[in-house]
């Protein structure tokens, strides 16, 4: 009896451990796309950053110029978790997405070097460097 409990809590251990390891984030899991990619793009002379919205907010860090005016684009795809309800605290922005489709934030021309945001929980945040 007690060799079968050790045997079947160490094929426990070893599958878990395989699990985590192989396991993708949250956000690949979710089918957004979690690689370094630039998701900052200009139009008509105004900065667009790009962020996907689902079980957190993809990319955690975006990095934009300094002084330019800007746009927060939130996409969601069948979201539904805290992180359809974004705050900006620091520019006393607070914003419910829907739970599908693209919701665009005005900034204006950011003098801060960082500016974070976060879920309406407080549990997953973002951030955009602004470099000159």
């Amino acid at each position: 009896m007690k060799s079968t409990t050790i045997t079947i809590l160490a094929a426990a251990i070893l599958i878990g451990g395989a699990i985590i390891f192989t396991s993708k984030s949250k956000g690949e899991a979710a089918g957004l796309k979690v690689a370094d990619a630039n998701n900052v793009t200009m139009v008509n002379g105004k900065q667009i950053i790009d962020i996907q919205v689902k079980g957190g907010y993809i990319p955690k860090k975006s990095t934009a110029k300094l002084g330019v005016p800007t746009i927060l684009r939130f996409t969601t795809n069948g979201t539904f978790d805290c992180t359809s309800g974004v705050r900006i605290p620091s520019m006393g922005i607070s914003k419910t997405l829907p739970p599908t489709g693209t919701t665009y934030i005005d900034i204006g021309s950011p003098t801060v070097a960082t500016l974070q945001g976060v879920c309406s929980m407080g549990m997953y945040p973002f951030e955009v460097s602004f470099q000159g």
